[in-house]
């Protein structure tokens, strides 16, 4: 007799014998990533339906709906530009400061939607994980999707500056934008991934993500030039900025700022116009980045056998 537990792995039950029978098995590290994708591409139709109830079940009865995806980013623009464009005089020295900073925290929000919905996705999902059987990787994916949809949705923003402001960014920087994105896209959903598998055995994670991502919202060149860092870490204390440039995504907001910001091409905006070689750089992230993918569904497919448990 063979039986599937209610979260849709495979224990040990008593065979019509008598006799114990192995159905689970643990997924090994080299074996198995190539099926189970597969067996989320199967279920590619239920992921699409997931991240309708996610956009859903956001804005439930709300009067505004999606205009909420973009008060939270048009609040930090507002505080930040004031706080830090006119009282701290970042906004006298950086040309088209606001637009500046929209194009770092279109970058971040999308990252942050990403970690924090993925970190409690499971959890939040337990109903359906104690029941039924689908791949789990449904859930952080749907979050996902649905963090893309809002980052389209405060796209329009910044087309709005463009229009107030009357200035464009160059069309061959645009380039720059699919690949930082793909690039962010890809880094976020490995690290949800293991988070989503954590916060089921640890829910102590979800409040660590909180306070780690502050931590890597000022590590990041967003309410700030890259310059600064710079300037601050010269001579013996320069490994420290190579440290810094290291970050996934300091690359990614430094491409998203290339390519959106068109105070970088003017005379005043140079100074803070990062020169660098980001493709090959993104593309250095982007193959690290598919490769801890890949580690983190492999640590995730070997966590999932006791969520139902654990839940």
């Amino acid at each position: 007799m063979r039986a599937a537990d209610v979260s849709g792995t495979r224990a040990a039950v008593p065979s019509a014998e008598g006799s114990m029978q192995r159905v689970f098995t643990r997924p090994r590290w080299f074996r198995g990533s190539l099926r189970d994708w597969a067996d989320v591409w199967r279920y590619r139709e239920l992921l699409s339906n997931l991240v309708r109830k996610e956009l859903k079940v956001k804005y439930k009865d709300s009067v505004l709906g999606f205009f909420w995806t973009l008060v939270r980013p048009l609040l930090q623009l507002l505080v930040y530009s004031v706080a830090i464009g006119i009282f701290l005089g970042s906004g006298r020295v950086i040309p088209q400061f606001g637009v500046y900073l929209f194009t770092g925290l279109l970058a971040w929000s999308l990252f942050t939607d990403i970690i924090g919905g993925s970190t409690g996705s499971i959890v939040g999902n337990a109903g359906l994980v104690k029941k039924v059987y689908l791949p789990r990787e449904l859930f952080p994916f749907s979050v996902v999707g649905a963090s893309a949809v809002n980052f389209v949705l405060q796209l329009v923003v910044l087309i709005g500056a463009y229009v107030v402001t009357r200035s464009w960014p160059q069309p061959g920087d645009l380039l720059l934008v699919p690949l930082a994105l793909a690039v962010l896209l890809v880094f976020a959903t490995a690290l949800g991934l293991v988070l989503a598998a954590a916060n089921v055995y640890l829910r102590d994670v979800q409040y660590l993500v909180e306070v780690g991502l502050l931590l890597w919202f000022w590590m990041t060149p967003i309410v700030y030039d890259w310059t600064k860092v710079r300037e601050n870490l010269s001579g013996a204390q320069e490994w420290l900025f190579h440290l810094y440039m290291a970050n996934p995504m300091t690359n990614v907001v430094l491409a998203f700022q290339r390519a959106l910001w068109p105070g970088g091409r003017t005379e005043e905006g140079a100074a803070f116009y990062y020169d660098g070689d980001l493709v090959t750089r993104l593309l250095v992230v982007g193959g690290v980045s598919l490769v801890l993918l890949w580690f983190a569904q492999r640590v995730f497919a070997r966590a999932q056998g006791n969520f139902a448990q654990e839940l």
